[in-house]
């Protein structure tokens, strides 16, 4: 298992795909100094229309780099981004990279509740946040010392915001524009932090093996973990990346940025690997099939990965209203299962490939594909990328593989693969063999030629809309409810692929199920995407002789109720 080039799945490559890349020998910044110096004036970000070139964007990133070494970030000093996709968010990462820091990601539309466990764990003292989520940062108690809150407001990305879009009239665009990009209080305004000039060229930076990334995770006890990502990890994941879209040009390709950059798969396919192409990054906070049509017209994307239901949103949409797919080259659909539906819908109206694709955080994240050529075995995760290799074992016994053909645990092992987690040398242990492989918890099967398939996961996370929603952390929020004496919380498949969030409670005696209330209770605690879509009683809930929910025999009982 330890020669790439020989492993049967390399034959089903792309042709020009090498079974290994060349494995990185300097940090992520310096890869971005490069792209700066090669592509100046070439266009790097788009976000509601304005444009900022290499050549900008490295002198933003070198003077929020003085800012935040002026607040006393130093190396190894964590500081955390509470950002959606804007022009800011990929100058802040860069910036706290720049000075050997470590960047921990946060979503923005998460609560107090959920972001305070989070800080609890990496304690970072500096905060940049977009300015809605600044509330969330006031809200965490004293013993949570944070040194200084620098807040990002949108509008301030784009001056020339078109005046339809804020539904003003043109006189009263100036005053309303003041009032809206005033900062959060009790923070410090983005501008503020490019006030000074650029960082001196001398000042240390960051070595290839250097953690560049906190990466929290959700896992089966609840708690998320921070996963721990070095330099090395994803600028291998980049170059990995590289040699799989066979043929992308530097300087030449449109990523549309419609993943969040909070997320592993977002971060690196728009922060790591556009910028080490010289691509043109389009910005959308959010995902709306309006705003990305409309810049098909002007921008047309070439690397359009999404989700599953994204692109059926988007294939549908195009198709209704006569938008052009046409220049959508390489597309990956990752995070959730890929229904074939989604595929022939997308491939008919854009007529080119739609692949899957699979990773995790912990493995920076992508480690397997299908490739882009006729060899792609739909219904399949495809085989390891570049530099990787897999294996599956015995789900009891990560030492011993499972005969060809059979069902087993998934392990990966590559230079994308993590370096453990943050303050949890006991949950790395669990994850990470002695001999360097990722357990991932999935549960598959591979075939002769090393395509492999998901038939379950080991572990009990639902995927909804491409996230993971751990179902202890909403089983805790419900229990809270007075009503609620216990809960178990279980997904429900689509036919569209993905889950839907379902909870079976077991209530108090004397009360009844109120389903709304019970939402409502969660969405006090949790963000939208985690609170349950269907809640259902239970009288009797399945527990094992220690007392513990049987959530795989709550599933079976409550399934046909949903």
């Amino acid at each position: 298992m330890e020669d790439v080039d020989v492993q049967p799945w390399v034959k089903n490559y792309q042709p020009g795909v090498p079974a290994e890349i060349e494995l990185p020998t300097e940090s992520l910044t310096a890869m971005l100094e490069r792209s700066v110096a090669e592509a100046g004036t070439r266009p790097a970000l788009e976000f509601f229309g304005r444009r900022t070139s290499y050549a900008e964007l490295g002198e933003q990133v070198d003077r929020a780099a003085e800012g935040l070494r002026l607040l006393g970030v130093r190396a190894g000093d964590r500081v955390a981004l509470i950002l959606p996709n804007c022009p800011q968010h990929v100058v802040a990462f860069y910036a706290v990279l720049r000075l050997g820091a470590v960047v921990v990601e946060h979503n923005p539309l998460y609560t107090s509740r959920e972001l305070r466990h989070q800080f609890e764990d990496h304690q970072a003292r500096v905060v940049i946040t977009w300015d809605k989520a600044a509330a969330a940062i006031r809200e965490f108690p004293a013993d949570i010392e944070i040194d200084h809150v620098v807040s990002v407001n949108l509008l301030a990305a784009f001056p020339a915001i078109k005046r339809l879009a804020l539904g003003l009239p043109v006189g009263k665009l100036r005053d309303t524009r003041a009032s809206l990009t005033a900062p959060a209080p009790g923070t410090m305004p983005w501008k503020h932090l490019l006030d000074h000039g650029r960082i001196d060229p001398a000042h240390p930076g960051p070595a290839v093996e250097d953690l560049a990334v906190i990466q929290y995770t959700s896992g089966t006890t609840g708690r998320p973990k921070g996963a721990m990502l070095t330099h090395f990890n994803l600028y291998a994941n980049a170059l990995q990346g590289e040699a799989w879209m066979q043929g992308a040009e530097y300087g030449k390709e449109i990523l549309y940025a419609i993943l969040p950059m909070f997320h592993a798969f977002g971060m690196t396919l728009y922060l790591t690997f556009g910028i080490r192409k010289q691509g043109l990054l389009v910005l959308f906070p959010k995902f709306d099939t309006d705003l990305v049509l409309a810049a098909m017209k002007k921008s047309p994307a070439t690397v359009y990965c999404a989700v599953p239901p994204i692109y059926e949103r988007t294939a549908m949409a195009a198709r209704e209203k006569g938008v052009s797919l046409r220049s959508c080259k390489y597309c990956i659909s990752g995070a959730m299962n890929l229904p074939d539906h989604v595929v022939e819908l997308w491939e008919s109206v854009s007529g080119g490939l739609l692949v899957e694709g699979y990773g995790m955080t912990e493995s920076s994240p992508v480690a397997m594909g299908n490739p882009f050529h006729p060899s792609r075995r739909a219904g399949t995760i495809g085989v390891p990328f570049p530099s990787t290799l897999m294996k599956v074992v015995e789900l009891d016994d990560p030492g011993t593989e499972v005969a060809p053909g059979q069902q087993g645990e998934l392990l990966i092992r590559g230079p994308q693969v993590f370096k453990g987690y943050w303050n949890n040398p006991e949950e790395t242990a669990k994850t990470l063999t002695a001999d360097g492989w990722l357990r991932t918890g999935d549960i598959v099967t591979v075939d002769a030629d090393g395509f492999a398939t998901v038939v379950d996961r080991a572990k009990e996370l639902i995927i909804t809309g491409g996230f993971n929603v751990s179902p202890s952390e909403v089983e805790s929020v419900l229990r809270l409810h007075p009503d609620v004496k216990d809960a178990a919380v279980i997904g429900k498949p689509l036919e569209r692929g993905g889950e839907l969030v379902a909870a079976a409670v077991e209530l108090e005696p004397g009360t009844a199920l109120d389903e709304e209330a019970l939402r409502a209770h969660c969405r006090e605690h949790l963000a939208g995407y985690k609170v349950p879509r269907r809640i259902v009683e239970i009288q009797d809930m399945p527990r094992s002789m220690l007392g513990k929910i049987l959530r795989r025999q709550v599933r079976d009982q409550v399934l046909p109720q949903l």
